[in-house]
């Protein structure tokens, strides 16, 4: 990649979370945790649906392109925030930095659409159970993946084109703990209007392209729930969507909040990035796990399988 416009400066200064030296070590066991439980969440999720037959439905292989991308999400950002906690400078290199851009956007971009087609899924099995099969078949779960990595790919080349074709001047510290665009126009002397505005519009078509299936699929669902006349079956309908309404409210709450407010190095710019880079990646599983019945009954079974496999 032709770096030309950068030819002024080779790096980028974090401010990171903190200067304190002691709280960087209470954050550090922080996030090293949070890490660690990402990890131990999400691939669980991938092994129990992987290994469990009942578990090999549109449902969960939606869920475990969930964990999947939450395992990539979270690695994109926090082992550079837990070597910056142990380290005096923060320092990444223009190259480094444009990297993280564009696998923060590729990574964040594929899970809004697939929290969108995972709405559609709960759409189909509350309001139309009797076609679900037709609807929903494992091929077409296949393609709307495949068009999720491909769409949100082409979001994260336009992004990253934008932070290429600046010029970064003297400007050199970066007010946050990561490499994200929002941070970067107030790093430049170039004119920056039309790359806010092109963000803004790419934030908004794909914000909105992504939610508001969701939000039509939900203003059906709950129609369909509020109709039923067994409180059994409207408890039942809730359950099987409540898990992904949580991870919806959670993800696209803090995404809107740092990518469509003014950057201005605050206290919410690094808490809303946290939130969906960090918090909600280790979160999801643990929501999708707790809430729900299926998954609890098949770690149980794959639990069993273990021992049964290592005690023979």
């Amino acid at each position: 990649m032709a770096l030309r416009n950068h030819s002024t400066i080779t790096g980028f200064i974090l401010t990171g979370l903190s200067d304190n030296p002691q709280t960087e070590a209470l954050l550090f066991v922080l996030f090293l945790g949070i890490y660690i439980l990402t990890m131990i969440g999400n691939l669980t999720m991938l092994l129990v649906i992987g290994a469990d037959s009942h578990l090999h439905t549109p449902m969960y292989f939606f869920l475990s392109n969930l964990s999947f991308l939450d395992l990539c999400f979270s690695s994109v950002t926090v082992p550079k925030l837990l070597k910056d906690l142990l380290s005096e400078k923060k320092t990444i290199s223009v190259e480094g930095c444009l990297t993280q851009v564009f696998f923060v956007f590729i990574t964040a971009g594929t899970e809004a659409f697939l929290l969108s087609m995972m709405a559609y899924d709960r759409y189909a099995a509350i309001c139309h159970p009797l076609l679900y099969g037709q609807k929903i078949s494992n091929e077409l779960c296949v393609k709307l993946v495949l068009v999720s990595w491909g769409l949100a790919s082409l979001n994260s080349v336009v992004i990253v084109l934008l932070a290429v074709n600046l010029d970064f001047c003297d400007a050199q510290t970066i007010h946050h703990y990561t490499c994200e665009l929002p941070s970067l126009f107030p790093l430049s002397c170039s004119d920056i209007s039309i790359n806010i505005d092109i963000l803004i519009c790419s934030t908004l078509l794909h914000g909105l392209g992504t939610f508001l299936p969701i939000f039509f699929s939900y203003t059906r669902i709950v129609s369909t729930i509020l109709s039923m006349s067994s409180t059994t079956g409207r408890s039942k309908a809730f359950n099987t969507c409540s898990s992904h309404l949580i991870a919806v409210i959670l993800f696209f709450g803090s995404g809107l909040v740092r990518y469509l407010m003014p950057t201005s190095g605050s206290s919410l710019d690094l808490l809303a990035s946290l939130q969906y880079s960090a918090v909600t990646p280790m979160l999801n599983p643990l929501i999708y796990s707790l809430k729900n019945q299926e998954v609890k009954a098949a770690v149980k079974r794959t639990l069993r399988k273990c021992l049964h496999y290592f005690g023979s």
